[in-house]
């Protein structure tokens, strides 16, 4: 519970940013291949456009505030 804690902290060893857009890139995965399991059954597995854009911009956002901070010395 004490290191759950220390990753909300300001000098912690985790970056925040790359665990939400991994998170939100996986949740895509997941989506897709069950879109592709669902096809090959013959199903139509309904995806709504703004739920899957709103994570493509998640991840691309996150992943993309990450690089740069990488990047960019402070």
């Amino acid at each position: 519970m004490k290191k759950f804690v220390q990753i909300f902290k300001d000098d912690n060893d985790w970056n925040e940013k790359t665990i939400i857009g991994f998170l939100s890139f996986a949740v895509m995965v997941i989506v897709m291949l069950a879109d592709v399991v669902s096809g090959a059954c013959g199903k139509d597995l309904v995806i709504n456009e703004f739920t899957y854009n709103s994570f493509v911009i998640v991840s691309l956002g996150a992943f993309g505030i990450a690089g740069i901070e990488k990047f960019a010395k402070k």
